[in-house]
């Protein structure tokens, strides 16, 4: 997400120091917490995933998470041979599609946002999407995501996906006038994720994010 546009800047900046800190509990938490921090090994993708804004796979209940032509997410990553880390990268993908359908919806009730979040997960998405909201915008452009690699909780029902995420071609825009807020290239354009997914206990395939870690201004990812 844009965060250099004025406006937006301080509405993100706060947005992410809180959801940073409410993840700052995670080895006093559950197995779903404790794959952040630990010595387990990181699972290097293999398998080819398309790098589009397009639903990863079908999901259950027909949960729409198509976006605006002009509002284009890539997920320039590769899946993992794992069964359930790649439906848990999917559906991570699926997450951040539901974030910016209801920025574009002007909502957090959309069926996408609620889908794919749960706990501090959807407080994340709620915080962002008001966030835009309140400031009177929607987003238009490229926001690309990459070099993912996930990793699994002992008990199968949690996986850590991690990825950089550039959003150097992701703008702001004034919903009343349509006025792109366009910025210059900057290291703040840069944003490392780790996203905590937990296997939805009834849902058929559908992992949720529960919680969000955001490192801004990733040197590493540029």
């Amino acid at each position: 997400m844009k965060r250099r546009t004025l406006p937006i800047a301080a509405a993100f900046a706060a947005a992410t120091l809180m959801l940073t800190a409410c993840g700052g509990g995670d080895d006093k938490a559950g197995d779903s917490d404790k794959i952040a921090g630990t010595g387990q090994g990181t699972e290097k993708p293999s398998k080819s995933a398309k790098p589009s804004g397009a639903p990863a796979q079908d999901k259950p209940d027909g949960v729409d998470v198509s976006l605006p032509a002009d509002m284009n997410l890539v997920f320039d990553w590769e899946k993992p041979e794992k069964e359930n880390e790649a439906a848990a990268m999917d559906d991570a993908a699926n997450f951040f599609r539901g974030i910016y359908r209801g920025v574009d919806k002007r909502t957090t009730k959309d069926a996408a946002v609620t889908a794919y979040a749960t706990g501090d997960g959807l407080h994340y998405a709620n915080t962002q999407i008001n966030a835009w909201i309140d400031g009177g915008w929607t987003a238009t452009g490229t926001l690309r995501h990459y070099d993912a690699t996930t990793r699994s909780a002992a008990n199968g029902t949690s996986v850590e996906v991690a990825f950089c995420a550039d959003s150097g071609k992701f703008y702001g825009k004034e919903v009343k006038t349509g006025k792109v807020l366009n910025t210059e290239p900057s290291i703040e354009d840069f944003d490392y994720y780790r996203i905590i997914m937990i296997k939805h206990p009834t849902g058929d395939g559908l992992w949720q994010a529960s919680k969000v870690f955001v490192e801004t201004k990733a040197a590493k990812c540029r």
